[in-house]
């Protein structure tokens, strides 16, 4: 038996993007999200997270450099304890 991934599909202007919900975190106050792209790379990307209703959400592009930053830091402050 399979484990169902849950999915999510990022939407480009010239493609579209399948990507694995890695989880939810939480760095400053704000939540953001981890995906794992079905791109055949190692990245991850980290997006703001915002829900919006029953089982609905909106992933919202991080436009300031100093809160990405920070969104990645906890990001990887949260992987280095989980190994």
């Amino acid at each position: 038996m399979t484990e169902e991934k849950d999915m999510v599909t990022l939407e480009f202007e010239d493609k579209e993007v399948e990507c694995e919900i890695m989880g939810v975190f939480e760095a400053e106050g704000k939540e953001y999200i981890a995906l794992i792209p079905e791109d055949g790379t190692d990245d991850v990307w980290i997006y703001g997270y915002k829900e919006v209703g029953d089982d609905e959400f909106e992933i919202i592009d991080i436009e300031d450099d100093a809160e990405f930053e920070a969104a990645v830091k906890e990001f990887d402050a949260i992987m280095a304890s989980a190994e």
